[in-house]
């Protein structure tokens, strides 16, 4: 059974720093593409970010380009997101999802929700102004 257990949210003013972390269990973390997605209340989900399973590829939906920064360590079995400048618009429950490891590839990665097999319990973020 694979287990994926976010971390690292909270409360920050608008500007301020934080960073997420993403353990998981029960498959070998370096076969898999990795992702964050974050849902606003009233809001649908929305991808952030995807990293490649070997952390070569990464790629960001555009309203945190150069704010937010994707990352891995797979000794450690752990996905960071990196979150700076942050903007109250930023505030969500972040999750992050392992990619189904159907899709394969070095350095593939992916924005679609539907392609991520399993997703962590979340962690809230709440940025002030």
């Amino acid at each position: 059974q694979v287990q994926l257990v976010e971390s690292g949210g909270g409360l920050v003013q608008a500007g301020g720093s934080l960073r997420l972390s993403c353990v998981a269990s029960g498959r070998t973390f370096s076969n898999s593409a990795m992702g964050w997605f974050r849902q606003a209340p009233g809001k649908e989900r929305e991808f952030v970010a995807t990293i490649s399973r070997g952390g070569g590829r990464t790629y960001y939906t555009d309203s945190v380009k150069g704010r937010f920064t994707i990352s891995r360590d797979n000794a450690k079995n752990t996905m960071y997101l990196q979150m700076n400048s942050l903007k109250p618009e930023d505030t969500a429950v972040y999750y992050c999802a392992t990619v189904a490891p159907r899709y394969s590839g070095d350095y593939y990665s992916t924005w679609r929700a539907e392609e991520y097999d399993y997703w962590g319990q979340g962690t809230q973020v709440t940025v002030s102004s």
